[in-house]
């Protein structure tokens, strides 16, 4: 009877814990450059990268229409992907640039960037068999005070398993990074 009133709650927190696992994934390490370039002189200033509210949850959203999202159980965010997408982002562009001088806003006073970088993300979804990322970037000559804003729409191909809505968003925002450096550049 002991045994019993032990081995009961156990096996329930058991199986309740196998129930409640999720997956957990980042899209916050850098990607490779295809290219790089060596200006190891230019300082980078890069502002937060703004991401729609439905990717502050920490569930994987996933459209189900244009007006209805649901959000996977079992595949979970490591990580608050605003704050992950931007320090990408910085470590991409040390690369792509051979800089170490790429910093988030807000700078200190000694390390006044000469070009500032602004990415905002208006789509970044999976919806049937496509991620669809959405962006504006506008990089700005803070020497000069000129900026170039661009519009940025990329679709990658994906399955609906978790593991490759995240491989193909992870394949768009690298899209977008080369796009960013080139305006840079």
């Amino acid at each position: 009877m002991l045994r019993n009133k032990i081995l009961l709650p156990l096996a329930a927190t058991l199986l309740l814990s196998g129930c409640l696992s999720s997956n957990y994934y980042v899209l916050s390490t850098a990607s490779t450059p295809t290219q790089t370039y060596n200006d190891s002189q230019m300082i980078i200033g890069v502002e937060k990268v703004t991401v729609p509210e439905y990717l502050f949850k920490r569930e994987i959203a996933v459209a189900e229409s244009s007006s209805k999202i649901r959000l996977l159980s079992n595949a979970s965010w490591a990580e608050d992907l605003d704050a992950g997408l931007t320090q990408r982002l910085i470590r991409f562009l040390q690369k792509k640039f051979h800089a170490p001088n790429v910093y988030q806003y807000p700078w200190g006073v000694d390390k006044q960037p000469t070009k500032k970088v602004k990415v905002q993300i208006s789509r970044f979804i999976a919806q049937g068999d496509k991620v669809y990322l959405d962006a504006n970037w506008e990089v700005e000559n803070m020497r000069t005070g000129r900026s170039k804003a661009r519009l940025f729409s990329t679709t990658v191909g994906t399955s609906a398993d978790a593991s490759d809505i995240v491989s193909a968003m992870d394949r768009a925002f690298g899209e977008l990074e080369e796009r960013v450096a080139r305006g840079i550049r």
